[in-house]
């Protein structure tokens, strides 16, 4: 459908205004508020995650269209709670103790709000008590333990230790620049993500089999 298109190529450029109207105009259309979240804005997301990952456009770029994004969402938001619409999920995520780097993390935040997701972030620095707390209060689907320094690295699985230890057995995700998939095994993390959209995909496969 052209407005739904139109919507998805609008936010790969960043043009928020652009975006807020076909939003409105679709509404106008009788085009169910859902269909507009996945087949305009998720679907948009889903394009400049894939040109990231390939190195086709660059941080400045996912950072002006996760704005398009937002504005975006926020225009749709009531329409979704009045249909009953549900995130497709929902990730807690926190830069582990010790490490006060948010730039990666806020590059997931961005891909999974974009591909439908629920975000809980609980910042920069975060004890492991806090994941623990927040896990037990938020029922999350999966928890993202983000991390740029080989020291601080090391609070991850001081992190996974105390949640496996009191019985949350949520999906756990981890990444940064230190990280690899045999850190990840070591320390009983469920994944390692490389890329921000390497995480949405493993998560979206991982929901759609449980």
């Amino acid at each position: 459908m052209k407005t739904l298109n139109d919507i998805s190529e609008q936010l790969q450029t960043g043009n928020s205004d652009e975006v807020i109207r076909l939003i409105g105009k679709a509404l106008a259309e009788k085009i169910t508020p859902a269909i507009i979240l996945n087949n305009g804005l998720i679907q948009g997301m889903d394009i400049i995650g894939k040109k990231f990952k390939a190195g086709e456009i660059f941080i400045p770029n996912v950072l002006i269209a996760a704005r398009a994004m937002n504005g975006g969402i926020e225009i749709l938001e009531p329409h979704l709670a009045a249909a009953g619409v549900e995130p497709k999920g929902k990730l807690l995520i926190g830069t582990v103790h010790g490490d006060l780097h948010n730039i990666g993390k806020t590059l997931v935040n961005i891909m999974f709000k974009g591909a439908g997701f629920k975000i809980v972030d609980l910042g920069v620095n975060v004890p492991a008590e806090k994941f623990l707390e927040a896990a037990k209060q938020e029922k999350p689907d999966v928890i993202g333990l983000s991390a740029l320094l080989t020291t601080t690295m090391l609070n991850m699985n001081t992190t996974v230790s105390l949640l496996r230890e009191n019985g949350i057995n949520i999906p756990i995700i981890i990444g940064g620049a230190p990280t690899s998939a045999q850190y990840a095994d070591s320390i009983k993390a469920d994944f390692w993500a490389q890329t921000a959209s390497d995480g949405v995909e493993m998560v979206r496969d991982y929901l759609a089999t449980t």
